[in-house]
């Protein structure tokens, strides 16, 4: 009980020091610009989270959120971009590409600020639903998934790029001036989007904890070290999974959301495979069964590549594939079990060196 307890004040205490660190010393310690890159940072670990849940969890190798990170973000960014134009007026991109004189019908409902608030999180994680319905009914798991996941992203990227006049093809949705009324060219506003962004990160952290130390989260667990035992015990493995598989989607849409008002653009380029595999490098490094470390990954990797790209354009990549290679072959739990694995190392070399004392001796 008491270690329990122990556990529960310093989860609070570390939430405590990072709303500090977020709400406090962040906005006074950074410029505009950075403290605009740390959301764009924050959106990525939002994405963290759910891989945290569905893959250090469950054991979900999810190679395809750049799909609900997408969603999220596309749908957001329909309904500002309509709110741009004005009553009446189509987006600028439909006037440039397309020949249409009206909204698309598939359009019209992001016309709602509720209904579009509501797909950001709702569309995504009713994809996730369809597709683990198909694919945990019929027992697929391992690399299998993983595959499957990451050729739904690629094949999610290539229909948005095919669809210029209704999605703006590979440019995307640019230059998004407004958020709810509030003009994202003032600072003011960019500050405010931030927090909330911030706020939503922290909120998610709690909810994914309260799953993971839940008795759900103890069946997930369950489910990805024997799959044949819990249904034996009468639990059906696929709706375990399903329900982590559809919050991470969740979570996911979410920070695709609110990426948009953060930079104002969303793309192809941003949800195909390449995004996806980076929203699980992030995770991988800092530690994907450890929700801090997750975090953590996500915004370290994201920085990295937002510094390094700027020096080696061209070999940025190479640098992320080593890293994540070393991650998973020298440090499988990430950058968070790095003090455990210095521990056991240390008192493996106790063992060995203590010295042996006869039996009759130690009488």
């Amino acid at each position: 009980m008491n270690v329990l307890k122990g556990r529960s004040t310093r989860a609070w205490t570390g939430f405590a020091g990072a709303a500090v660190l977020l709400f406090a010393v962040a906005p006074v310690a950074l410029s505009d610009f950075r403290l605009g890159l740390l959301a764009k940072y924050l959106c990525m670990a939002m994405v963290a989270v759910g891989i945290c849940l569905a893959w250090g969890r469950g054991g979900l190798l999810t190679l395809g959120q750049g799909v609900f990170f997408g969603l999220g973000g596309y749908a957001m960014a329909m309904h500002l971009k309509i709110a741009d134009a004005g009553p009446g007026n189509l987006p600028d991109f439909m006037q440039l590409y397309g020949t249409a004189t009206e909204l698309p019908w598939w359009w019209k409902p992001f016309e709602s600020p509720v209904l579009a608030l509501a797909a950001t999180i709702l569309l995504p994680m009713t994809v996730a639903a369809l597709l683990g319905l198909f694919i945990f009914r019929r027992r697929v798991k391992g690399a299998y998934f993983a595959i499957l996941s990451q050729a739904l992203a690629s094949a999610f990227a290539i229909w948005l790029v095919g669809q210029q006049a209704t999605t703006g093809g590979t440019n995307g949705l640019t230059d998004i001036q407004g958020f709810f009324g509030y003009d994202l060219n003032d600072p003011v506003n960019q500050r405010m989007v931030y927090f909330v962004i911030a706020a939503a990160l922290l909120l998610l952290m709690l909810l994914a904890r309260q799953l993971i130390h839940s008795r759900y989260g103890e069946l997930l667990v369950a489910v990805r070290d024997s799959e044949e035992r819990v249904r034996f015990l009468g639990y059906d493995p696929a709706n375990v999974k399903l329900v982590a598989y559809v919050v991470a989607a969740g979570m996911a849409g979410l920070a695709g959301a609110l990426f948009v008002p953060a930079v104002g653009i969303i793309s192809p380029a941003l949800i195909g495979i390449v995004p996806s595999i980076e929203f699980v490098i992030g995770a991988a490094v800092g530690g994907r069964a450890s929700l801090v470390g997750a975090v953590l990954g996500a915004i370290a990797v994201a920085w990295a590549k937002t510094a390094l790209s700027e020096e080696f354009p061209a070999a940025w990549t190479y640098f992320q594939g080593l890293l994540f290679v070393v991650a998973l072959a020298f440090l499988p739990g990430g950058l968070a079990s790095l003090t455990k694995v210095v521990r056991r190392r240390r008192s493996a070399r106790t063992e060995q060196t203590a010295p042996v004392v006869p039996v009759g001796e130690a009488a």
